[in-house]
């Protein structure tokens, strides 16, 4: 997720600045700062932990409950502040509200918002997690990202009912299979080790050639 050898813990006395960031909104929800304990803590955890001068390290929730389920740690260029993706389980300031700052609510993402839900399944199964969500259901994300061959299968079958739809010069369905095919390689991508960000990475590189996605 990170490497903390790529960090700046000197610049700042021991820390580094973190910003928590809600990874389905894109909604900033406040600013701390972490020293390599806490980020090793938070690596090891899967829940943000954090470093005060007056508490030392602390867990973030650990008394009210609002944790912060870990998605992604980046560092800045220049390694003395991390952006750290994450899933709120309440709220983030002290006074109650959602976040520190005081602005509208961001626009959900529901890309971003389906990624970042894969990731949380992802880093659920890898830490050996039972197949089940908060509804005691059995996860579908969590059943593709441990079998490789179902994985596959569904990928290509979600492949062929688009390829059907359109076809059929039916838009609505060809929309739905559109969508499915999406969320399918979200998760295939998810169990190679890559995320959304990878191909919004890619796409960029190819618009900053000229061409966008019009190869």
């Amino acid at each position: 997720m990170i490497d903390l050898d790529q960090l700046d813990f000197a610049k700042g006395n021991g820390l580094v600045t973190v910003v928590a960031q809600d990874a389905t909104t894109g909604r900033v929800l406040m600013v701390a700062h972490a020293d390599r304990a806490a980020l090793d803590r938070t690596l090891a955890t899967g829940e943000m932990h954090y470093f005060s001068r007056t508490r030392g390290l602390w867990h973030k929730g650990a008394t009210s409950g609002n944790t912060q389920r870990v998605v992604a740690l980046v560092p800045d260029c220049d390694g003395d502040a991390v952006l750290a993706r994450v899933i709120p389980t309440g709220p983030a300031c002290h006074t109650g509200a959602v976040a520190c700052f005081d602005l509208p609510e961001a626009r959900p993402d529901p890309l971003h918002a389906l990624d970042a839900t894969i990731a949380g399944r992802a880093a659920a199964a890898s830490a050996g997690a039972p197949e089940a969500t908060t509804t005691a259901h059995p996860s579908y994300t969590m059943r593709l990202l441990r079998d490789r061959n179902l994985r596959l299968k569904k990928l290509g079958e979600e492949a062929a009912e688009l390829v059907t739809a359109c076809a059929d010069g039916d838009g609505a369905r060809a929309a739905e299979e559109a969508a499915d095919l999406v969320y399918h390689s979200l998760v295939a991508l998810r169990a190679l080790g890559g995320s959304l960000d990878d191909v919004e990475r890619v796409l960029a590189s190819r618009a900053a050639r000229g061409g966008g996605a019009d190869r």
